[in-house]
């Protein structure tokens, strides 16, 4: 609007809505593309990101091309204990943080000599010897950022 004014409205009218349309977009994109960098920069100590999940969408062609990351998890490393009764059981509090939903805190469960984990939630009791029973474990891929760090403490 100030450059038309400078140039007495010599600019066609419709060309002040198109930029201030492109500049709204142009925001938009750029709150979605570094909404990871920075809530990722804000995590407290002892948090690490273990995995991203990279979004793309038929609605957004770009991010085919340059997907953005909307979801991500992170551990905690100053809640990692061990299990004194299992060698290679771990518990530790994770977190998963979505663009545009709260966080979440889950403990989960690491069997580092089995490669497997377990949500620790409601159901999980643990036995007089220290064994977790009635868990539900997956397996756990030495690959992925929750093994490492966790079992082999990088990442």
């Amino acid at each position: 609007m100030l450059l038309n004014k400078v140039l007495r409205g010599r600019l066609p009218r419709w060309l002040v809505p198109v930029v201030a349309g492109l500049a709204m977009l142009t925001a938009t994109i750029s709150s979605e593309y570094g909404w990871y960098d920075r809530t990722s920069a804000q995590l407290p100590d002892g948090f690490k990101v273990a995995k991203t999940v990279d979004n793309r969408a038929i609605y957004r062609p770009w991010t085919y091309a340059f997907p953005y990351v909307s979801r991500f998890m992170a551990v905690d490393t100053l809640s990692i204990r061990e299990n004194d009764a299992f060698e290679g059981q771990y518990m530790v509090d994770v977190a998963f943080f979505g663009r545009w939903s709260a966080v979440q805190l889950l403990p989960v469960l690491i069997d580092c000599a089995n490669n497997r984990q377990a949500q620790l939630g409601g159901g999980v009791t643990f036995g007089e010897n220290g064994e977790v029973t009635d868990a539900k474990w997956t397996p756990l891929a030495q690959e992925e950022g929750l093994y490492q760090i966790i079992c082999e403490g990088t990442a």
